[in-house]
């Protein structure tokens, strides 16, 4: 198994450091059923920076999925789809959802505003129609198979990577330049 080697500094300073450099994007996961799958989000999210990722509903979450991941990233627990819709349209949130049945747009054609909030519905039944509702998009990944729909950790890793591919292509600096010191 691959490890992050020691940076030789306290976990808070890290924080502080990859605060310094996040996308100011967010993923927000409608609860999954399958606790391992949240963390695997989470994880994955780390690896894209998101500003915060926002864990809709109470059901409990699989910590070691995350690998640790947890520790360096902001996560806001919402416990309730109208408590996270009310939230959205009092901070002006952009809500881009992402759900196969209710597309109205294909991944490859959707806006991904910079502060986007990628919201990723459950294994069941998907994003909540509250959501749905709320969302300025509804967006669908392409299948070529005859599944139902993707893994839900796979889907937000696929969402995530298509906010950024969108951001580096034209040669945008992946990480900022330190500040001077003082």
């Amino acid at each position: 198994m691959a490890r992050v080697p020691p940076l030789g500094m306290p976990r808070s300073e890290v924080k502080a450091e990859l605060d310094r450099i996040r996308h100011p994007f967010r993923v927000a996961v409608d609860r999954a059923k399958n606790p391992f799958n949240i963390g695997a989000i989470i994880r994955t999210a780390h690896s894209f920076l998101v500003r915060e990722v926002v864990l809709i509903g109470t059901e409990p979450w699989y910590e070691r999925a995350a690998m640790g991941m947890q520790r360096y990233e902001h996560i806001l627990e919402i416990p309730t789809t109208e408590a996270f819709v009310e939230k959205a349209a009092a901070e002006g949130w952009p809500l881009v959802a992402f759900e196969k049945d209710h597309a109205n747009v294909g991944l490859w054609e959707a806006e991904l505003p910079e502060d986007a909030v990628l919201v990723f519905g459950n294994e069941d039944d998907g994003c909540a129609p509250a959501i749905l509702e709320a969302a300025q998009q509804i967006v669908g990944i392409p299948m070529y198979g005859i599944n139902h729909s993707y893994p839900i950790a796979i889907a937000a890793g696929m969402g995530m990577a298509e906010w950024a591919r969108r951001r580096y292509q034209e040669g945008r600096l992946v990480v900022p330049d330190a500040p001077p010191d003082p």
